[in-house]
């Protein structure tokens, strides 16, 4: 995920000189009569950052040697022996061997530099028919495209753990809320499924945006096209894209993928952000639904009884972060003319922190929430203090030909009554109940009770157990398509 920190970043390229470049002088340097001043050198590099797209940047460099090889535009010879410099380059990368240059400004001039020295003259050859432009648009696309592929990983084991913890609590009742409020009872596994939905649309919309992500700007070069006589879809068979950019200009500064990406893991960390309160609420001592497992708590220096929710705050907090990157990425590229401008420079750190967040919340969550354990005496007990059945005996009232709005009525009388003798509507006498309308029968106790208002909403999304238990198995359907390992 990240870049090996072992690799060591110098002004120069430390090693050796550069017998192509001179040792710390910029590629591109030929048009000016003047070095970079070392501050501006140091301001406008990335390879600080960027060097995370190596093992990218030589994937797509040895397909766009491949491809330049076929089209005749260099010797077999010529493409065999940048290839195995390449390949050594990432030998020494993944040994933490390489030494970045600030003074090659980015990975991509690194690495060409890096393959000059080893290989020579013919190094200088690679960078026929492309530029940085559409170099680093296709190392951000097949470095994300990497991400989402994790990402998605994640939210399938995660969202096998809810089905998990769906299935064990059909019958664990609990109040279900409208503004914070008892509203009716639902089974916990109810709930949980409803994380499992939220979680299914984040899915669904990763995939989505991977589509638009495997898309191929390589071989736009800086903003024209090229006079070489390329075949781009060489190069994107090459790189397993599902498509090529079709316009030059477009292709070389488009950014709406990295902004859509960050969207949609903004609405995920949201609907984590939503779970993590609800646990956060269940933990307290007011309410006392649940407990997770100490490893995700802390405790106070202070008070010694504390058990402090902490992951589930964080990734609340970290939510915001997420937020404020998309407003970034945005903001970035809201008055940027065609076609590319440096910056763009600025869309790397932003697409990486969110990315670095978003998956440390899944692996969080991978664990914690499928070990969630329930406290169901305390969840049964708030349930019925809230008069969670009401709706039952207004849907009674109605079976039995009472027009809605005249039950609705009823039912506040008796809640009314309720109140005011502290006791819920199932232990009001058959007599007190009976006042309010004729209607009521002495069957209607069996509508009252919790397990007869949850078996009663049996109907597809509703939260009757035995509904509960075939939206689980329809939710193992959908994971099964993955074909990921969720053990």
């Amino acid at each position: 995920m990240t870049a090996n920190n072992s690799n060591t970043i110098s002004e120069t390229q430390s090693t050796k000189p550069n017998p192509t470049s001179g040792q710390g002088q910029q590629m591109w340097g030929g048009r000016f009569s003047e070095a970079t001043d070392s501050f501006v050198a140091a301001f406008t590099a990335s390879v600080g950052f960027d060097q995370r797209f190596a093992k990218h940047d030589i994937q797509g460099s040895v397909a766009h040697a491949t491809m330049l090889g076929r089209c005749g535009i260099l010797s077999k010879d010529e493409v065999d022996t940048i290839i195995d410099g390449l390949k050594q380059v990432q030998q020494e990368i993944d040994a933490g061997e390489f030494n970045w240059s600030i003074a090659l400004e980015d990975v991509h001039m690194n690495v060409e530099s890096r393959l000059t020295d080893i290989i020579g003259t013919v190094g200088k050859k690679l960078h026929t028919g492309r530029s940085r432009n559409d170099q680093v648009a296709t190392d951000i696309r097949l470095w994300l495209r990497e991400e989402v592929d994790n990402v998605v990983e994640l939210l399938v084991k995660l969202q096998s753990g809810l089905l998990n913890l769906a299935e064990q609590h059909t019958d664990t009742i609990m109040p279900g809320f409208t503004h914070l409020q008892t509203a009716q009872p639902v089974s916990f596994g109810h709930h949980v499924m409803a994380w499992f939905e939220m979680l299914n649309r984040d899915t669904d919309r990763l995939i989505d945006a991977r589509r638009r992500i495997n898309q191929m700007p390589l071989g736009s070069a800086a903003l024209a096209g090229t006079t070489f006589p390329i075949d781009r879809t060489i190069t994107a068979d090459l790189l397993g894209f599902e498509g090529i950019c079709q316009n030059s200009l477009d292709a070389v500064s488009d950014r709406d993928f990295a902004i859509e990406f960050t969207s949609a893991a903004s609405i995920l960390m949201m609907h984590l952000s939503r779970m993590s309160e609800e646990i956060i609420l269940w933990m307290s001592a007011q309410f006392g639904f649940v407990q997770i497992p100490d490893r995700f708590c802390t405790g106070s220096s202070i008070m010694p009884q504390k058990k402090n929710p902490d992951v589930p705050e964080l990734v609340r907090g970290k939510a915001a972060r997420v937020f404020g990157q998309l407003i970034t990425l945005l903001t970035l590229m809201k008055n940027q003319p065609l076609a590319y401008n440096k910056d763009n420079q600025e869309d790397k750190e932003p697409l990486f922190d969110c990315v670095d967040t978003l998956t440390g919340s899944l692996i969080a969550f991978v664990d914690m929430l499928p070990n969630i354990i329930p406290n169901k005496e305390n969840m049964r007990a708030a349930t019925m203090k809230g008069y969670a059945t009401a709706t039952d005996l207004a849907d009674y009232l109605v079976r039995r030909g009472v027009p809605f709005r005249d039950a609705h009525e009823v039912v506040g009388n008796a809640v009314a009554l309720g109140i005011k003798q502290g006791v819920d509507l199932s232990e009001l006498q058959f007599e007190q109940l009976q006042q309010f309308s004729e209607a009521i029968g002495d069957d209607v106790f069996e509508f009252l009770t919790l397990e007869g208002s949850l078996a009663a909403r049996d109907h597809l999304g509703g939260t009757a157990p035995n509904q509960v238990l075939l939206a689980v198995k329809r939710g193992r359907e959908r994971l099964a398509k993955f074909n990921i390992d969720v053990n």
